[in-house]
């Protein structure tokens, strides 16, 4: 049967909880990050990478602007502005037949906002050791 990943996602987006998160995700998970040049392997990496991901770019003006569906994928727009600078970006989400995430991409933009996510998000990750 299929499942829509954007409804599976947004139980836990921006959460910043690893179990919560782990919970729905596949064991071998994939995580496509804007700023890491390959991609992340399982569902440990890929759970920290999201609650880092949900610390940093959480915020008050954080949201979701669309979202596109067809059945186990999902693409989901989002904006937020950190530190003065505008974020538009995009996750696109795949999920398996029993509703566990198997891939998670996030594209972002402009350069500037990949730069200074690129800095926030290492620090976030350095905490989650």
């Amino acid at each position: 049967m299929p499942h829509n990943p954007a409804a599976i996602w947004h139980t836990v987006a921006l959460s910043r909880d690893v179990e919560a998160i782990s919970a729905i995700l596949h064991d071998d998970c994939v995580f496509e990050s804007p700023v890491v040049h390959t991609p992340q392997l399982g569902k440990a990496i890929t759970a920290k990478y999201l609650a880092a991901a949900g610390h940093t770019l959480g915020n008050a003006e954080f949201e979701y602007v669309g979202e596109w569906h067809r059945d186990n994928s999902a693409i989901l727009e989002f904006t937020t502005v950190i530190d003065g600078i505008a974020i538009n970006g995009i996750d696109m989400i795949s999920c398996d037949d029993e509703g566990l995430i198997t891939h998670f991409k996030v594209m972002v933009r402009p350069l500037k906002a990949v730069n200074m996510l690129h800095q926030k998000m290492g620090e976030m990750l350095a905490k989650f050791g």
